[in-house]
């Protein structure tokens, strides 16, 4: 197992400020996100009539977050531990993929549902606006291949740290050399934020200038389509963007030397507190569906609207 001082880089320490203040943040979002998730799990599956391309995508991003609701209790147990680790080697792995994977699988099907609009806005006869929904699933399929493997790293590495007091179970160890698939899990965490970004931005900004250059009567069309976007671009800066720019100060306070280790430590603990953000996404990805999909929303009135009337044919019998 690694030692503190010589293959860690400042040493390893319990990080008290997290340990305070995350765990109260974690519990809120996984009672938030589970019952949101859990009626679009129950809309996708009981509600919809048919399968666009586009409800392929947003239900993928369900299943995304659910590797994430799945997980969560794991990490609140950690931090409430002191960041001490009580569920061995093999679980810290699959935890820490779990995670990772939900965070890649929903930057990718984020940036697959705007392209989607992309498409049926600026170009409105391309092939791609025409693919059936089989053809859908066959990409989130390649999508979710494509997840898996990159993120396969965290699942045949050791990356249980144990201590004299404590295992730390961290996927962003502070390593002098990390091993090579460590590496790569920090190359994934930085490049899919940057390449989903510059795709969103772009969609966006196409979308906006086909908006403000058309002429057509389908207005209310093309302004919906710029709102959905909008709303994925905030909720992807939301959520990934504090994780990537702490990250990123890390890896240059690493190459400033050991003068700056409070500095480092210091920052070390913003990284962990800005995955806050990141987990948030699963309770705003709800939002996403009722903007998205118009399906979607008819579906989840539907289903309001049965409950409600299951419910007043209950409480006549309980009167009657």
């Amino acid at each position: 197992m690694p030692s503190n001082e010589t293959e860690t880089h400042c040493g390893l320490s319990p990080q008290t400020l997290v340990a305070s203040i995350l765990p109260p943040v974690l519990i809120i979002e996984l009672l938030l996100g589970l019952p949101g998730n859990l009626m679009a799990l129950w809309v996708f599956c009981r509600h919809l009539q048919s399968w666009k391309p586009n409800v392929v995508f947003l239900f993928n991003l369900t299943l995304a977050d659910f590797l994430l609701l799945v997980s969560l209790p794991f990490r609140i147990n950690n931090l409430l531990h002191k960041e001490h680790w009580l569920f061995g080697d093999a679980w810290c792995r699959i935890n820490l993929f779990m995670l990772a994977a939900n965070r890649s699988a929903s930057i990718a099907f984020m940036t697959a549902v705007a392209v989607n609009r992309y498409f049926k806005v600026v170009h409105l006869h391309h092939t791609v606006n025409f693919i059936s929904s089989r053809q859908a699933t066959g990409i989130a399929c390649f999508i979710w291949a494509v997840v898996i493997s990159l993120r396969l790293p965290l699942l045949t590495n050791d990356l249980l740290i144990k201590e004299p007091n404590a295992s730390f179970c961290r996927s962003f160890n502070p390593y002098k050399d990390p091993k090579l698939g460590i590496k790569l899990h920090y190359i994934v965490y930085i490049s899919e934020f940057f390449f989903s970004l510059m795709v969103l931005l772009f969609c966006s900004l196409r979308i906006c200038w086909t908006l403000h250059r058309s002429q057509t009567t389908n207005m209310p069309v093309m302004r919906r389509a710029i709102r959905i976007i909008l709303v994925i671009v905030g909720i992807f800066m939301i959520c990934f963007c504090p994780g990537v720019v702490t990250g990123l100060t890390a890896l240059y306070l690493k190459t400033l030397g050991k003068e700056y280790c409070e500095a480092f430590k210091l920052n070390g603990q913003l990284f962990v507190l800005s995955l806050g953000f990141t987990y948030l996404n699963s309770v705003l990805d709800p939002m996403i569906y009722g903007f998205c999909s118009s399906m979607f929303r008819d579906a989840l009135k539907h289903s309001i609207n049965q409950l409600g009337v299951v419910k007043l044919a209950l409480r006549s019998r309980a009167t009657g």
